[in-house]
C-alpha cells in the first residue's frame, strides 16, 4: 500500500508551530518572559524527574542488552542489514549530535571554569578538571541512553509485530494495541512528538546559526549581521531540503559518510597541531573522573549549596536529549533492520559516547589551553554573551589558516544538514499512514518539514540569547517524561510475548 499523509496530524502540527512562532516574532520581550518563567518552574520543580528518567533509562537498556532478549534480531532471524556498520554508525551519530557538538565542545568548559560544580573555587585547579569533564558527561553514556531507549521501544514492535506505521505511538502498542496510531491517544502522542522535535531542532539551529555566521564573518573579514545569520539559515535549509529530496541512501547516507571522515580528520588535526599533551592528559583525567564519579554525576541534585548548576546545565541537557529521543528512535529504527537489540544498544550508546568524547578531548581542551595561555580571550567573550565570537576566535587561532576555519564551517553545515534531514524524515514518517518497513514518506512531505523546521529557530533569534533557546527545549520536552514511562512498560510487555 502506498504511504498516505495523515492530514489531521499534519495540519494540527503545522498550525501549532505557526501559532507559537508568530507571537514570538511580534512580541519577543513578552514571549521571552513567559518562556523563561516556564523554564524556572520546570527546572526547579520537575528537574528531579528528568534525572531519574536518565537513571531508569540506563538500567532498562542494560537489562534488555544483557539478558537473552539482547540476541533478538530486528526483522527476524534471517533479516539482512540494509547498511554497513560504518554507514550505520555515521548516520546515527550525525543525526544525533548535529552542529551542537561543534558549538558546545568548543566553549562549554568556559561556563564550568567560571561557575564550577560541587562548590569548587572558580578558576581553580579543581574547577579546571571538572570543566574538562562535565561536557563529556553531558554528551556521554547517559545522554545516548535517552536516545537509545525510544529506539528500542519503537524498533522492536515495528519489526517483530510488523506494525504498519513508524511513529512514537508505535512504542506503546504493547500497552494499547496495534491500532493505537489511529486512535485519539495515539494521535496525541504523535502530535506531542512532532512539537517536541521542532523545539529540539530549533535549539540546535538557534545555536548553530550565529556560530556559523561568526565563522563566515571571520573567514571573509566582514561584519556579522542579522542578514548574514538569516542567509545562513536559508542556505542550511536549502541543503537539507535537497538532501531529503535525494532520499535516505543518496542523501543522508552519503552526507553522513562524508562528514564523519571530515569531522574525524578535523578533530585529529586540531589535536596534533595544538597542545597535544595538554589535551590528552586532560582527556585521560576526565575519562577517569567520569568512570569514578559516574553515579554521583547522575544523581547530584546540589541540595545544600543550591547554585542552580544542575538546573542550568544537566536538566537542560536531559531535556534536550529527551526532546530528540523519539526522533532518534524513529530514524535509527528505519536504518537498523537486521541488527540484534544488543548490537543496537551497545553500538548506539558506545559509539555515540566515544565519538562525542573525541570532540571534547581535542577541540574543547585545545580551546581551554588557548584561553589559559592568553592566546584567545574565550572566557571573557563567553561571559560577555558572545559565545559565537569565542568559537570563531578559537577556530581562527588554529594553525594553517584558513583551512581549519573552512573545515569547521563545512563540517558544521553538514552536521546541520544531516540532523535536519533525519528530523524531517522522522516527522514526515509520523504524519504518514501505512508506512511499512522499507518504505519512505512522500518526497514533498519531507521537503515541507525541512522548511517548517526553520521557523522556530528564526523565531528564537528574535527572542535572542542562550536562555530563550534553553527554555524552549525544556518546555517542549516535559510531556515526553510521561510518555517515556508508558514506553518502558509497553516495551517489557512486548518483550514477554
Amino acid at each position: 500500500m502506498k504511504p498516505r499523509v495523515d492530514w489531521v496530524l499534519f495540519t494540527a502540527s503545522a498550525g501549532l508551530i505557526i501559532a507559537v512562532c508568530i507571537p514570538m516574532a511580534l512580541a519577543p520581550e513578552r514571549s521571552s518572559a513567559v518562556v523563561g518563567a516556564m523554564y524556572k518552574w520546570i527546572a526547579g520543580d520537575m528537574g528531579l524527574v528528568y534525572q531519574w528518567m536518565v537513571v531508569v533509562s540506563t538500567v532498562v537498556l542494560a537489562v534488555v542488552a544483557l539478558r537473552k532478549t539482547g540476541s533478538r534480531r530486528l526483522g527476524g532471524d534471517d533479516a539482512a542489514k540494509e547498511f554497513s556498520n560504518l554507514s550505520w554508525m555515521s548516520m546515527l551519530f550525525c543525526a544525533g549530535i548535529g552542529a551542537g557538538i561543534m558549538y558546545w565542545a568548543t566553549i562549554e568548559w568556559a561556563y564550568y571554569l567560571d561557575q564550577p560544580p560541587f562548590g569548587a573555587e572558580p578558576g581553580s585547579a579543581e574547577a579546571q578538571e571538572w570543566a574538562a569533564t562535565y561536557g563529556i558527561f553531558h554528551w556521554g553514556l547517559s545522554a545516548w541512553c535517552l536516545y537509545c531507549l525510544p529506539t528500542v521501544a519503537i524498533a522492536y514492535p515495528y519489526y517483530q509485530r510488523k506494525i504498519p506505521y513508524l511513529r512514537l505511538s508505535t512504542a506503546l502498542t504493547g500497552l494499547f494495541g496495534d491500532d493505537i496510531a489511529n486512535r485519539p491517544l495515539g494521535r496525541i502522542v504523535d502530535f506531542i512528538f512532532i512539537i517536541a522535535l521542532v523545539g529540539g531542532t530549533g535549539t540546535s539551529l538557534g545555536l548553530a546559526t550565529p556560530m556559523l555566521a561568526a565563522c563566515v564573518a571571520q573567514l571573509f573579514g566582514i561584519e556579522q549581521t542579522a542578514l548574514l545569520e538569516y542567509a545562513v539559515v536559508l542556505l542550511a535549509v536549502a541543503l537539507f531540503a535537497y538532501s531529503v529530496f535525494r532520499g535516505l541512501t543518496k542523501g543522508i547516507k552519503v552526507l553522513s559518510d562524508i562528514n564523519m571522515s571530515v569531522a574525524g580528520a578535523f578533530a585529529l588535526f586540531v589535536l596534533f597541531t595544538g597542545p597535544t599533551l595538554f589535551a590528552l592528559k586532560h582527556g585521560t583525567n576526565s575519562l577517569g573522573l567520569m568512570v569514578q564519579d559516574f553515579i554521583r554525576l547522575n544523581t547530584w541534585t546540589d541540595p545544600v549549596l543550591k547554585t542552580n548548576f544542575v538546573e542550568d546545565w544537566s536538566i537542560f541537557y536531559w531535556a534536550w536529549w529527551l526532546a530528540y529521543g523519539p526522533y532518534m528512535g524513529i530514524f535509527v529504527t528505519r536504518i537498523s533492520r537486521g541488527r540484534t537489540l544488543r548490537e543496537l544498544i551497545f553500538g548506539m550508546v558506545g559509539f555515540g559516547t566515544l565519538g562525542c568524547a573525541l570532540f571534547y578531548i581535542t577541540i574543547g581542551n585545545t580551546a581551554m589551553w588557548m584561553d589559559l595561555e592568553g592566546l584567545v580571550p574565550a572566557r571573557e567573550l563567553v561571559a560577555a554573551g558572545q559565545a559565537e565570537q569565542a568559537i570563531a576566535s578559537v577556530m581562527a587561532a588554529i594553525p594553517w589558516q584558513p583551512l581549519p576555519l573552512i573545515a569547521f564551517i563545512l563540517v558544521t553545515f553538514i552536521f546541520v544538514t544531516t540532523t535536519y534531514d533525519s528530523a524531517s524524515y522522522a516527522i514526515s514518517a509520523s504524519a504518514t499512514r501505512q508506512l511499512q518497513a522499507g518504505q519512505n514518506p512522500a518526497r514533498w512531505h519531507r521537503v515541507f518539514w525541512a522548511f517548517a523546521l526553520a521557523v522556530l529557530p528564526l523565531a528564537l533569534m528574535f527572542l535572542g540569547g542562550l536562555d530563550a533557546i534553553k527554555s524552549s527545549v525544556l518546555v517542549v520536552s516535559l510531556p515526553l517524561l510521561v510518555i517515556g514511562v508508558a514506553m518502558i512498560v509497553s516495551l517489557f510487555r512486548t518483550l514477554r510475548e
